[in-house]
């Protein structure tokens, strides 16, 4: 299972951005689907997570600005920033668990290749 990640940029304070994660392979169901950052200097925060079934969890940064969603049938995650903040400036990694359906069901997990979101002020 291979992630593609895109929708990063500049926005501005105040402004708004979309990121999109497509997951690609054959004989795979997606489970959980996150959205991390990365910051340099700091440690990889865990911004919004996703179920199969639509359930949403989100950093308490995050909450009421941000909303992530999803599309099953194209194996798409989605992270609508709203109200941006110079301190959302980092690297967005997308990652997902899933499982590899076969004569045995492996799990595993996959990341994205990262897209940098840039808010200035």
């Amino acid at each position: 299972v291979q992630l593609q990640a895109s929708g990063g940029g500049l926005a501005q304070l105040g402004g708004s951005l979309r990121l999109s994660c497509a997951a690609s392979g054959s004989g795979f169901r997606i489970n959980t689907m996150n959205w991390h950052r990365k910051t340099p200097g700091s440690q990889r925060e865990l911004v919004a997570g996703i179920t199969s079934g639509g359930s949403t969890n989100y950093v308490d940064s995050v909450k009421g600005r941000f909303t992530i969603s999803r599309d099953n049938a194209k194996n798409t995650v989605y992270l609508q920033m709203n109200s941006l903040k110079p301190e959302d400036t980092a690297v967005y990694y997308c990652e997902a668990d899933y499982l590899i359906l076969g004569d045995t069901v492996v799990a595993g997990r996959a990341w994205g290749q990262g897209t940098l979101v840039t808010v200035s002020s």
